[in-house]
């Protein structure tokens, strides 16, 4: 297999990878921990965790390339991404390709060494990512595609430690969605004049003058879903402190974005990075006083 890449984009194509820019692995390690906490009943086995470490890199990595490809005539029209390296030129749409395939060529030497079940749950993960950045085009709801893709994960994590995905599993999945698509509206909201400009489409469009209310009633609907799982495993004490201070820290996010400036809502979003910590370090600590 040829991949049509040179040595001396190398630093262009750290930045096509948002390697600079970290927000985006962390936001789905961490509900890719969750899992493999919960599944593990604790601390995870090594082996396991560092393949999905680096799974969670590389697939990343390859979102957005993926979506720096298919946004390439469209991203020098927004103030925030003219830069970026396929509309300014520094990278060719067939190296973001070539880039684009080995990243999935990586992804599956990696999920080769788990069972079989999450192989088979791995081409979900393939297909969600690659499609992902075409449906600005034709929904309002991508941000729900982009929760379904950073939460594809959970299920995957569940099935390489316990052969199944158990039903509260699929609760964390659908948690794990609807904080996705509060923190990524937050995100679309930076952006959302632009997009109206050019065609995009987004929650933070289609939600208009509600879209506050609503993320806030995702985050709440997130605290609930995750409150029921705690019961169901018969969470202790640091599993519910580590929900008190996810609340505390949406209503911090509050803050930020009820005015809808640009700046307090990317703030906002790169801080539910905090978010994603606070609830693995709760469910780990979970398992320690048990």
């Amino acid at each position: 297999m040829k991949f049509n890449l040179t040595r001396a984009h190398l630093p262009a194509y750290i930045r096509l990878m948002r390697i600079d820019k970290p927000i985006g692995i962390y936001l789905l390690l961490w509900p890719t921990l969750w899992a493999l906490i919960l599944a593990s009943e604790g601390l995870p086995a090594l082996g396991v965790t560092l393949i999905f470490v680096a799974g969670v890199v590389v697939m990343r990595s390859a979102g957005c390339v993926i979506n720096d490809y298919a946004d390439r005539n469209l991203d020098g029209s927004v103030a925030r991404t003219e830069n970026r390296p396929l509309p300014s030129g520094e990278v060719t749409p067939s190296e973001a390709l070539s880039l684009f395939s080995l990243h999935i060529l990586v992804a599956f030497l990696l999920v080769i060494m788990l069972n079989w079940q999450t192989i088979a749950l791995s081409l979900v993960a393939l297909l969600l990512a690659a499609s992902y950045p075409f449906m600005k085009r034709y929904t309002h709801f991508p941000q729900v595609v982009l929760g379904a893709a950073f939460g594809w994960a959970i299920p995957m994590g569940f099935m390489a430690v316990l052969e199944t995905v158990p039903t509260y599993g699929w609760w964390l999945f659908i948690a794990n969605l609807l904080w996705t698509v509060a923190y990524d509206t937050m995100y679309a909201m930076v952006d959302r004049d632009d997009d109206i400009k050019i065609g995009i489409k987004s929650t933070a469009i289609r939600f208009g003058r509600y879209d506050v209310a609503i993320v806030i009633g995702l985050q709440l609907a997130t605290l609930v879903i995750l409150y029921g799982i705690g019961q169901t495993i018969a969470a202790h004490w640091p599993y519910y402190v580590a929900l008190m201070f996810t609340a505390l820290l949406f209503v911090r996010q509050y803050q930020f974005i009820k005015r809808r400036q640009k700046e307090g809502c990317f703030t906002a979003f790169l801080e539910n990075h905090y978010v994603g910590l606070t609830i693995a370090v709760g469910m780990l600590v979970n398992f320690w006083v048990s």
